[in-house]
Order: structure tokens, then C-alpha cells, then sequence
């Protein structure tokens, strides 16, 4: 199974593709779409579809997986954050790709064994499970990596039920 794994961000998007067979895992492919807040929203959102639509239809991948909104404090933030969503599941839903979500709880837990693991913890663990040599950067592609991971070692009824 090859999964593409999105963090999606208005800013800065990363993405990883991880080709699963089994336990085993392999790192494909990794990085980031970045958008300046200088320009108009509608523009930064076109340029995160294109970049899912040509991925996905360069890597053909079985499955997208997204990480679920964090609602924080900045409803501004998690509004952009919602918007990027909705163009890579656009995108992914022209190109007949099915998506599943994962909180970032349940991302940490899988990757790391404790739901509540910082950032760098879960670094670090992409970088063992993937047989890296170095940390995926930026972080916006490890945490993509990392939902990626997620998905690829769900249990087939988990990925079923979405």
C-alpha cells in the first residue's frame, strides 16, 4: 500500500509518501508547499491543489492520509488550516483517491507509543521506522511522514471504518 500523507497548513503543507507492505515501511518521499501571506488566498489554495494533484498523479497513491484540525486558541489559524484541508481533499477526491484523518493524538500514539509526544519525539521516531539517515525536514513533512505511518499500520477495519 502507498500512502500519502499530508500536514496541511496554509503557509507550509508538507507531505510524505511511505510504500507499506506488512510491518515494512519505506520512505518514498517528502516535502512542503510553502504559500506567502502576501498574496491572495484564493491563489495560496490553487497552489496547494496543483501540488496534491500533480503528486498524486506522478505517485499514484492508494490512500490519502490527513491530520485532523488541532482547534487552538487563533480560530484564524485552524479557518486557514480547514481551507488547506479542503484543497487536498479536492484534490484527492477528482483524482478518485479515498482520504482518512487521524487526530494527532492517535498519529503520536501509533509513531510513538504516547499520544502526548513533542515534536521532536516524533521526529525522531519517523526517522527509526523509516530507516532514515537524518531527521525528514522541514517538520511539516516528518509530521507527514508520520500520519502517513499512521495509516499504512492501521489494521485493515480501522483504515475500512475511515
Amino acid at each position: 500500500m502507498k500512502v500519502l500523507g499530508i500536514d496541511p497548513g496554509i503557509a507550509a503543507c508538507g507531505y510524505g509518501i511511505v510504500q507499506g507492505s506488512g510491518n515494512r515501511l519505506q520512505a518514498l518521499g517528502h516535502g512542503w508547499w510553502r504559500t506567502s501571506p502576501g498574496e491572495r488566498l484564493e491563489v495560496r489554495l490553487r497552489t496547494l491543489f496543483e501540488g496534491v494533484s500533480e503528486l498524486i498523479a506522478r505517485e499514484q497513491p492508494d490512500a490519502v492520509a490527513l491530520e485532523e484540525s488541532y482547534v487552538g486558541a487563533d480560530a484564524r489559524i485552524a479557518l486557514s488550516v480547514g481551507q488547506a484541508r479542503g484543497a487536498v481533499l479536492v484534490a484527492a477526491a477528482l483524482a478518485g483517491i479515498d482520504c482518512f484523518e487521524y487526530p494527532p493524538a492517535h498519529v503520536k500514539q501509533v509513531t510513538c507509543g504516547y499520544g502526548r509526544a513533542d515534536k521532536a519525539q516524533m521526529q525522531r521516531m519517523v526517522k527509526t521506522i523509516l530507516h532514515l539517515k537524518e531527521i525528514p525536514t522541514p517538520d511539516h513533512a516528518a509530521d507527514a511522514l508520520a500520519v502517513a505511518i499512521c495509516h499504512a499500520l492501521a489494521p485493515p477495519l480501522e483504515r475500512l471504518a475511515g
